[in-house]
Parts: structure tokens; C-alpha cells; sequence
């Protein structure tokens, strides 16, 4: 599995914006599909909320791709 990070720029993010956001996915309509197919875990489980709020600690698989999201950076 290929493991990234993605740092959470305000309190949240939205996980159709992530997807997008990590180049998981090219467009909404395809993070949206993902979603709906079940192809997408949060935390391990499988996430059907295509706007879920997602915060620093945790996690997204989608394929063998998996983000780890944290906290921004100083400086970012």
C-alpha cells in the first residue's frame, strides 16, 4: 500500500474534496462514484457520506492508496 500524508488546512475537509485534493480522483463526479460504490475507508471502515467532515489523525484508503491526514505545518 502507498502510504501519503495531507495536511488539514482549517478544521476539516470534505472527503470528495480530499480525494480530489490527493490526485486520488480527476473530478467530484468520479470522488462521488468512488464514494458510492464503497470503494473509499475512513478509519478502516467503509465511508457512503461523500461530504463526511475528515480532521487531522485520521485516515483514507481508496485502491492501494492510503492518506494519513495531519495537521498543517508551520509556514503552510
Amino acid at each position: 500500500m502507498n502510504r501519503s500524508s495531507f495536511a488539514v488546512r482549517g478544521e476539516f475537509i470534505q472527503l470528495d474534496q480530499l480525494l480530489k485534493a490527493a490526485n486520488l480522483v480527476s473530478s467530484g463526479g468520479e470522488a462521488h462514484a468512488a464514494v458510492e460504490a464503497g470503494l473509499v475507508r475512513v478509519d478502516g471502515q467503509p465511508e457512503s457520506r461523500k461530504r463526511a467532515k475528515l480532521r487531522p489523525g485520521q485516515w483514507v484508503e481508496f485502491g492501494a492508496e492510503r492518506v494519513d491526514l495531519i495537521p498543517p505545518q508551520a509556514g503552510d
